[in-house]
């Protein structure tokens, strides 16, 4: 069953009443993961570009939508190579704002993984 995200302000999400003060990864069975964002802090400085690597970890198999939680002042992008990643693996993805994204995840249906930022 997948989780519901009850609200998100900066340096928080609450997801199904639990409260991660870190950046999360929804994967398509429901499980929360804390966000691999050391993987693209190694290649590019910051968590708010998303390397090859780190959308390798993000992407799941069967997998055909990401929604990615940008933050609250929107400063996560995708690297070009992750972009082709997930094109190339037939996973589209929809970036938003955090606030806006979790809305989008409440309401999506079918196979979709989350990725949320809860800082800037």
């Amino acid at each position: 069953m997948k989780p519901l995200i009850d609200r998100t302000e900066f340096g928080s999400i609450t997801i199904s009443g639990v409260l991660y003060d870190y950046d999360v990864v929804i994967r398509l069975g429901g499980d929360i993961k804390k966000r691999k964002k050391k993987l693209s802090k190694a290649k590019y400085g910051t968590s708010h570009k998303i390397s090859l690597e780190e959308a390798e970890s993000i992407f799941e198999k069967g997998a055909e939508r990401l929604v990615i939680g940008t933050g609250q002042y929107n400063q996560v992008k995708l690297s070009n190579r992750a972009s082709e990643f997930f094109r190339e693996n037939r996973c589209e993805v929809q970036l938003l704002g955090t606030p806006k994204a979790a809305k989008a995840w409440n309401e999506a249906k079918g196979a979709v993984i989350g990725m949320f930022h809860v800082t800037c």
